[in-house]
């Protein structure tokens, strides 16, 4: 499988900041179907990830995105393998990464549209290993 991350991102990357309010976070993703927002400072770096997840627990509207958010971003170039991506998600227990080029958000990538390769049959099975026929018998 020869499919780049850039193949299956989203690439219209919708940022909030950490200032803005959970309230705020909730009605992007309500609006755009989203389920993550990458949380940027003024440079345009990345300083965070809020998730749907993130918004499970009672908060109030008013509560800052920095209180919330989860600090520790996993990012993954837009020139990799989509195989790579798919193994940090699940070492790392994770469903979207942040991707990157030259240190600037380019996408998104979600376990969902990584799905998409299994949906549109996109995929190539490996074969199994052939039976050694060495034989085992001696005379």
């Amino acid at each position: 499988m020869n499919i780049k991350v850039k193949d299956l991102m989203v690439k219209s990357v919708i940022t909030t900041m950490p200032h803005k309010t959970i309230g705020h976070a909730q009605s992007i993703m309500t609006k755009n179907k989203i389920k993550s927002v990458p949380v940027i400072d003024n440079d345009m770096e990345i300083k965070g990830i809020i998730t749907a997840t993130d918004l499970l627990d009672d908060f109030s509207e008013a509560t800052p995105i920095s209180k919330v958010m989860t600090t520790k971003v996993y990012t993954i170039p837009a020139y990799s393998n989509v195989n790579i991506a798919a193994r940090m998600m699940r070492n790392h227990n994770i469903n979207h990464l942040v991707v990157s080029d030259e240190q600037k958000i380019v996408g998104v990538l979600s376990a969902h549209d990584l799905l998409k390769l299994v949906e549109d049959h996109r995929f190539v099975m490996k074969n199994p290993p052939t039976p050694s026929k060495k034989d085992n018998t001696r005379d």
